[in-house]
């Protein structure tokens, strides 16, 4: 669902951007308050799980789309509201500027609707009303699953928003509305089956890092430690191996948009959108996942290799961000 700069003109997109820019100056007051020796270290390595889950893009039968996870909801629920937004823009910050993947002026729309709604909207009016105080294991796998399509189907309503708002009058709100919703609510069952099935593991093994159960009893002391190690393990496997078998059909946004006008809307000349978009090609290491030479040779292997390069760099750098932004307001809070 990672929106490109031809759907959005410069207004809307500036105003996103400026949003979610105020939500990073707050999050990170509020993120610099804690006191404790996990929090950036988990934003870290659950960034490079979410970014390298957002790499495997699966199939919905009978559709010709294909969908990948969000994780807003469950860094949401695992980091609470303030580090899920830091964490989720980190990585959608990374996939701009080294995978060319969403556009630049669309930025500010992608972190909103991937992250501001899910940690700020559908996290403390869905979520935490439904699971309650001291859930047992239905209860919150059920809050997971009902959460992440809510955030989902609202993520598709703010595309669409935007869009309109935009003035793309090639994506009529009826139609684009009738399209993205119910191909998202698909995408959004399996991703809160996903949801559900990751944060149960973890509340099993270190129930205190939800803060929703006070009549569990806590892990010990520093076993958050053996949670995020087995995290980075499965992200590497999941950016360097799983992610050779995702789908090539094209994600729900994609695939809504030909549904409405016949093909895609990446070939618009705006001034702005084409300097953008030549600003991006020059930043990108790796665009769309790849080497460049892998699509020209047709190797199998290079493509392989260009996929499990990018899944470990774009990991590496997403906790590299997050782990340099933690000792900026480190030596911030130290003044």
């Amino acid at each position: 669902m990672h929106m490109a700069d031809a759907l959005l003109n410069p207004q809307v997109g500036g105003a996103l951007w400026g949003v979610t820019a105020g939500t990073v100056v707050y999050c990170s007051r509020r993120v610099r308050k804690l006191q404790d020796d996990k929090t950036i270290p988990l934003m870290g390595v659950l960034g490079a799980f979410i970014f390298a889950a957002q790499m495997i893009n699966f199939t919905i039968p009978a559709t010709g789309s294909s969908g990948h996870l969000g994780g807003g909801m469950i860094l949401a629920i695992l980091l609470g509201p303030a580090a899920a937004f830091l964490t989720i823009a980190s990585v959608l910050l990374v996939q701009a500027l080294f995978f060319a993947d969403g556009g630049l002026l669309a930025l500010g729309c992608n972190i909103f609707n991937l992250g501001f709604i899910p940690a700020f909207i559908v996290y403390p009016l869905i979520f935490k009303p439904l699971v309650g105080a001291a859930p047992g294991g239905r209860r919150l796998s059920f809050s997971c699953l009902v959460s992440a399509v809510v955030a989902l189907q609202l993520g598709a309503l703010g595309v669409v928003t935007e869009t309109t708002l935009s003035g793309i009058s090639a994506l009529p709100v009826d139609s684009f509305l009738l399209v993205m919703q119910p191909i998202h609510l698909a995408i959004g069952i399996v991703e809160g089956l996903v949801t559900a099935v990751v944060v149960r593991l973890i509340w099993n093994s270190q129930p205190d890092l939800l803060n929703i159960s006070p009549a569990r009893a806590a892990g010990p002391a520093g076993s958050w430690r053996k949670v995020a190690a087995a995290l980075l393990v499965v992200s590497v496997f999941v950016g360097g191996v799983l992610s050779w078998y995702a789908s090539s059909r094209p994600d729900g946004l994609e695939w809504s948009i030909a549904r409405v006008v016949g093909h895609d809307l990446e070939d618009a000349t705006a001034p702005l959108i084409a300097g953008l978009a030549r600003i991006q090609e020059r930043i990108a290491i790796l665009p769309d996942y790849d080497f460049s030479s892998a699509a020209e040779d047709g190797s199998l292997w290079a493509s392989r290799l260009g996929t499990s390069v990018s899944g470990i760099v774009g990991g590496t750098a997403c906790l590299g961000l997050i782990a340099l932004f933690g000792a900026l307001l480190r030596k911030r809070g130290q003044r």
